[in-house]
């Protein structure tokens, strides 16, 4: 065989792995960069079920964005955590593993390593077959349920059809389970009909399987109270141990946050995030938690008090520089609390400038981030500088990107408002005519 067939044959084989090379995972940079952020602060303690996946995703996308050392290093940690997690040297759940490792050596033109991790996927296949003939093992269909979970709303759905697969031919993971379940709260979140009927009772069944899972009590805690339950000391309670767990975005403390917001108090929202900030001063996930409760008390009252806005603004600038590649809704939000500023008012206006000028040079801007841009400049022009021709002409900036999003149709709800007494009533004709 030619060498040129022999490669031929080796990208064919490559082909037909299942792993993130072969997921159609393919967002633009900046989302690369959000997901990144995202699986940081997920945390690496020992005895987290999904670490292996975590370092398998994380290295898919240290490839993408070009690092590919990184990605090698985090694919060798993954096979260890997996290792450690089953407590065996191999088995089924090292396929995707070593299928990423097969396409990453192939890419590197390291195919002999290539063709040697091929070999590896062949043998664990043949010694770990699915249970259910043409259905792809349990273990890949619940990797490729959690991977599809974190990349967007619309494959949430997707995932959760995955993590059907997978239980049902392996019942008795409970982790698989309690994923499925806050994937199935986060696609209905997205959807327009709505949480299933009897998501609260699968939500429950699932938190008596997976005791210790805080995340999952607080979302149980927030669906709850949304069906009219008092919850409050129940909240308090859950609060305690949230702050007695390891720091990462799986601790709970954020579904929490909202929890309180809702149905207890922001002040006591607010003091709970210092004080998990206290006790961990270097967390950048906390600090941007604390941020989130600031924003929450600043939006809502009608005179916030100056050091509380000073305290946001400084908090807020130090996330911004601990999340330099994902930050733009921070960027946002520093924005409009300097609105509320007794001092430095100019640099509301100055943020959004940089961030007008940044996202019309950039062509890997995600759509729905310029639409986010437009949204919040015009509503800063309206209420803050009463531009009022200046806002509907970035309203319409919004609607004109053909991305469906929440944030879009914001904008087309406000054109359509002032659709009859703006003086712009003819481009709002056009542009709600062309949607």
């Amino acid at each position: 065989m030619s060498a040129a067939q022999s490669q031929t044959t080796l990208e064919s084989k490559l082909e037909t792995l299942q792993c993130h090379f072969t997921w159609d995972l393919d967002p633009s940079r900046s989302k690369l960069f959000r997901l990144r952020d995202n699986l940081e602060d997920m945390g690496t303690e020992e005895g987290n079920s999904w670490l292996g996946h975590i370092y398998n995703l994380r290295g898919f996308i240290q490839y993408k964005l070009g690092f590919k050392e990184d990605a090698q290093s985090l694919f060798s940690k993954a096979a260890e955590a997996f290792r450690q997690m089953r407590n065996a040297d191999e088995g089924p759940w090292l396929v995707v593993n070593y299928g990423n490792l097969a396409w990453l050596h192939h890419h590197l033109g390291e195919q002999a390593e290539s063709q040697a991790y091929l070999s590896k996927v062949d043998a664990l296949i043949n010694k770990y077959p699915s249970p259910c003939q043409d259905e792809l093992h349990p273990e890949m269909c619940a990797e490729k349920a959690w991977t599809l979970m974190k990349f967007s709303a619309e494959q949430k759905q997707l995932a959760a059809d995955y993590f059907e697969k997978a239980i049902r031919m392996q019942p008795g993971m409970v982790e698989w389970n309690t994923s499925h379940v806050i994937g199935l709260v986060g696609a209905f979140k997205h959807s327009e009909t709505g949480l299933e009927a009897d998501i609260l009772e699968k939500m429950r069944l699932a938190k008596e399987q997976d005791t210790e899972n805080l995340y999952l009590a607080a979302l149980y805690l927030e669906k709850c109270a949304e069906n009219g339950e008092r919850i409050e000391d129940e909240a308090r309670e859950l609060a305690r141990k949230v702050l007695r767990n390891p720091v990462s975005s799986s601790s709970g403390i954020k579904p929490l946050l909202w929890v309180y917001r809702r149905y207890v108090s922001i002040d006591e929202a607010i003091d709970l995030a210092e004080e998990a900030l206290e006790n961990h001063p270097d967390e950048r996930y906390l600090k941007r938690c604390v941020t989130l409760c600031y924003k929450w008390k600043i939006y809502r009252d009608s005179r916030p008090k100056q050091s509380m806005i000073d305290r946001a603004i400084s908090l807020l600038e130090d996330v911004i520089s601990l999340y330099p590649h994902s930050s733009l809704v921070k960027k946002l939000d520093l924005a409009n609390i300097y609105t509320k500023s007794n001092k430095d008012q100019a640099k509301a206006e100055q943020i959004y400038k940089e961030l007008l000028n940044h996202q019309l040079l950039k062509s890997d801007v995600e759509p729905e981030d310029k639409q986010l841009i437009y949204n919040r400049y015009a509503k800063y022009l309206y209420f803050n500088r009463q531009d009022r021709k200046g806002s509907i002409k970035y309203h319409i900036k919004a609607v004109e990107i053909p991305h469906r999003s929440t944030v879009r149709d914001n904008s087309i709800t406000t054109l359509r408002k002032n659709k009859d007494k703006s003086e712009m009533c003819r481009e709002i004709e056009e542009c709600l005519a062309n949607l």
